[in-house]
């Protein structure tokens, strides 16, 4: 047996812990005690904030992802003609060579049955579906011509947040962390919030770390019950405890780091710490019983809810609290028109009550608290919606689209974006992008780029070569930098 090992096995805690070099369980008590007590010398905390490449515009991120994608051309992306032609075929030209999820033969076009008018000094066209947001137009950056490679849901919400279709890459989020760390010791920098009771597409692929250390992956939390899974002590289990067995777990973890060099054991004693430390800090953000009810009331919210409302009001809470990256997923957004609660009428009614908003009132929320500057807001899909019906529902009474990747489009607000204007367009019936595309790559190169990051710099090593987020792709949309 390693002697060191057997020194371990035999120590009290006390002569444990005047004897121990574990250095992150060191730093943890530091932290709960006071600056008396030191780290070992040459451990490097992984989410210690750092500093980007350059002076960032953005401090965060809240990514608020529609899962499912909405169907833009009755949200935001206003086409008059493909009104005009509406239950007209479609033309060839827009059908050869493409693939759908659940269209063959000649589909009919179909203009939106939804209002729209434009909003604001920038004139921003918007739908009646979404009403709270036009109060705040003149705060939006509406890109029109986004693009992406995927047809189907899963691969192209991977692409979205890792730049491959194929799991394995680190994340959006997951980068961010990486490359900025965390202003709060206490909190993750990375975390997802879920609602609607449904994963994204991509799963966890989606806010995982792919092949950066694991410290970095987003830490889903939960507005129900305990915020964090497995962070409660268990039975038998009191804090003091609970200490004095992590404190046993670090120094074997680091003579095992001492030994092997393998990165993931440190991880693992950071991941330890932050658990240690989120038992206290996390239930106590998760709590919107804190805020003003008027404040909850804005958002739409309801304590102890799963809700979308709910999750922008954490976001809020979190972002205020050093989070640097939040990530929220809403299910139900993929209008098909195969019943009632899909359809562009009612159901699209429906569901945009449930995000219209909630999504209005972080804006206004990060405005009154001077904190919309410094973040930045995303409100998209994966990808975007035909300009003709679903095959399925070609006959039906309730309209719906099908999935389409060659044009659809994301929302910016706040954190060094322009505010009050539209960027790219596509063409008159919504099947092309017509000038200033904007692939995900771009979008990918573009938030990094608030934050302070050139996209091409921001690497990690794995098997001999350098990744990126961008892959080999990307370029900052620099038209909608304010």
């Amino acid at each position: 047996m390693h002697p060191r090992l057997e020194q371990i096995q035999t120590a009290t805690r006390r002569h444990f812990l005047q004897q121990s070099t574990a250095g992150i369980g060191g730093a943890a008590l530091a932290a709960l005690l006071g600056d008396n007590v030191v780290a070992a010398p040459g451990l490097v905390d992984p989410l210690a904030a750092k500093q980007p490449h350059f002076p960032a515009k953005a401090k965060q991120v809240i990514y608020l992802h529609l899962t499912g994608s909405p169907p833009h051309l009755d949200l935001f992306d206003y086409k008059p003609q493909l009104v005009k032609h509406s239950d007209q075929d479609c033309p060839n030209e827009f059908l050869e060579g493409q693939r759908f999820a659940f269209t063959s033969g000649v589909p009919k076009l179909m203009g939106t049955p939804r209002k729209f008018k434009q909003y604001g000094d920038g004139g921003v066209w918007l739908s009646d579906a979404i009403p709270h947001l036009q109060t705040v137009a003149d705060e939006l950056c509406v890109i029109r011509s986004m693009t992406t490679d995927q047809f189907n849901h899963a691969p192209a919400e991977l692409l979205l947040y890792t730049g491959s279709p194929r799991s394995g890459r680190p994340s959006l989020g997951t980068w961010v962390t990486y490359g900025l760390g965390t202003e709060n010791a206490n909190l993750p920098g990375f975390v997802v919030l879920i609602s609607s009771g449904v994963q994204p597409n991509g799963g966890s692929k989606s806010f995982g770390s792919g092949f950066l250390p694991s410290v970095y992956q987003g830490v889903q939390c939960r507005s129900q019950g305990d915020p964090v899974l497995y962070a409660s002590d268990p039975a038998g289990m009191n804090r003091d405890l609970r200490r004095l067995s992590l404190d046993a777990l670090s120094d074997l973890n680091q003579l095992q780091a001492e030994e092997l060099g393998h990165p993931e054991t440190l991880t693992r004693i950071a991941q330890y710490e932050l658990a240690f430390r989120m038992q206290m800090s996390v239930p106590e953000v998760m709590n919107i019983n804190d805020e003003p009810q008027h404040v909850i009331d804005k958002y739409g919210a309801k304590p102890g809810a799963s809700s979308f409302a709910n999750n922008c009001l954490l976001a809020r809470r979190l972002v205020e609290n050093g989070v640097r990256y939040v990530q929220l997923f809403d299910w139900g957004w993929d209008f098909h028109g195969t019943g009632a609660g899909t359809g562009l009428t009612s159901g699209l009614t429906n569901k945009c009550a449930t995000m219209d908003k909630p999504v209005t009132a972080l804006i206004n929320d990060l405005k009154q608290r001077g904190m919309f500057e410094e973040t930045l807001i995303v409100l998209s899909g994966e990808f975007g919606r035909t300009p003709f019906r679903e095959g399925r529902t070609a006959k039906g009474k309730v309209l719906g689209r099908d999935h389409y990747p060659d044009c659809y489009s994301t929302v910016l607000a706040g954190g060094g974006v322009k505010g009050g204007m539209m960027h790219g367009a596509s063409d008159e019936l919504g099947f092309r992008i017509a000038r200033d595309r904007v692939h995900v790559h771009d979008l990918q190169a573009t938030i990094l780029h608030l934050l302070g990051f050139d996209h091409e710099r921001l690497t990690f090593r794995f098997q001999g070569r350098d990744y990126r987020l961008t892959d080999v792709h990307g370029s900052v949309v620099d038209n909608i930098l304010a």
